[in-house]
């Protein structure tokens, strides 16, 4: 709760709603993908908590959408990942690094199931996280394997 006073000097209080952008909440999901790498199936659920335990004033809004969408992501990995084998010519996810592969999954999933995001959007978003969280090259490997995707 944050305070403030006016001119009469009467103290009002408000709570702040802090809803995530689409891209913070994109950065959050992908987060989740990662831990997929290091735990079992079984033990995703129990991470998930965890990891919105992490996270600071989570809202209810936010945490239903990352908890949807990793669970969808979660559903879809094997169909996900047969579809980056074959269009990712001379990789194999077991191959790919972690982080870019997290990153590849994600927006391979918001091309293949949402509608509502544009297909060049989910790469320049993924280009996005490549940098911020990959190695020097992650960036155009995940941009050179998505856009085979177009």
């Amino acid at each position: 709760m944050a305070s403030f006073f006016d001119a009469g000097r009467r103290q009002y209080t408000f709570e702040r709603n802090y809803y995530m952008t689409r891209r913070e909440l994109r950065e959050n999901v992908f987060m989740m993908l990662f831990r997929v790498e290091f735990h079992n199936e079984d033990e995703m659920p129990e991470q998930l908590v965890l990891f919105e335990e992490e996270l600071e004033n989570l809202n209810e809004k936010d945490s239903a959408y990352i908890n949807h969408k990793c669970n969808e992501i979660f559903a879809k990995l094997p169909e996900l990942d047969a579809a980056i084998n074959e269009t990712a010519t001379g990789w194999k996810t077991t191959r790919m690094a972690k982080v870019d592969l997290s990153i590849i999954r994600l927006a391979v999933y918001e091309m293949k199931y949402e509608e509502d995001i544009d297909a060049k959007v989910s790469i320049n978003e993924a280009v996005e996280l490549a940098k911020k969280y990959g190695a020097d090259e992650s960036a155009s490997f995940v941009n050179g394997v998505l856009a085979k995707f177009l």
